[in-house]
């Protein structure tokens, strides 16, 4: 999904927007009202909206009011407040969930798929790890490691490297398309840029291939893009 995180708290909207991309979502974070108002205005509109509250120059509640009177998309309030009044206010004011804060990332996941479910789309959790033929992948634990010998040891991948190869770990057997890895790992507007793939692919092979020249891991599909072996079982 293409998610609007609205949260004032830099630390906490870092922590949700990485976890957020590790499970496949585009993430965009305002920290403020006139931020996110913005957004909405200059940017593609987003198919779910994280809003806090608390926000330094206005109340989220207002931005909510705001939002359904011109959009559809899912709105779940991450709040401290717990008040039951203030709660019921806002899911009949149009908010789709309302989560208190602390709470688990993966109670936040589950309520985003829940909301997307209700609108009518498939929701299933995305692929976050991956082992096949001595490769190792764990998307959350952002650690890539390769068996030599009967030990696994690590590899180090520049951010780039590793955000091309979650891309392909998150569709693993599925053909992905120039144009799609240009946008989702260098923006939308480098979906021309093919030599990017061909210089970063080939650093990740050099990385995670036996044979770099002769790959069996990282495929190429001439004309199209590039594809990574499913994952074994």
């Amino acid at each position: 999904m293409k998610v609007l995180l609205v949260e004032d708290d830099r630390a906490l909207g870092a922590t949700l927007r990485d976890a957020l991309e590790v499970e496949g979502h585009q993430v965009r974070h305002a920290a403020s009202v006139a931020e996110a108002r913005a957004l909405l205005a200059h940017d593609s509109l987003p198919d779910m909206l994280l809003l806090d509250l608390g926000l330094p120059d206005g109340d989220g509640a207002a931005l909510l009011a705001e939002v359904r009177r011109r959009h559809a998309f899912a709105v779940i309030v991450i709040s401290a407040r717990q008040d039951d009044a203030g709660k019921i206010g806002l899911l009949d004011g149009g908010a789709d969930d309302y989560l208190v804060k602390p709470f688990a990332l993966g109670e936040l996941l589950a309520r985003m798929r829940v909301a997307w479910r209700h609108r009518g789309h498939a929701a299933t959790p995305v692929v976050t790890r991956y082992e096949q033929d001595g490769l190792r992948v764990d998307l959350a634990a952002h650690r890539v490691q390769r068996r030599q010998g009967g030990d696994w040891a690590d590899v180090h991948l520049t951010p780039t490297e590793f955000n091309l190869l979650a891309r392909l770990v998150r569709n693993a057997g599925q053909v992905v398309t120039h144009r799609q890895l240009l946008a989702d790992v260098w923006g939308a507007e480098f979906t021309e840029h093919t030599h990017y793939l061909r210089l970063y692919m080939g650093q990740l092979r050099a990385k995670l291939e036996d044979e770099p020249a002769a790959p069996r891991r990282l495929l190429t599909e001439p004309g199209v893009g590039y594809r990574l072996m499913p994952p074994a079982g």
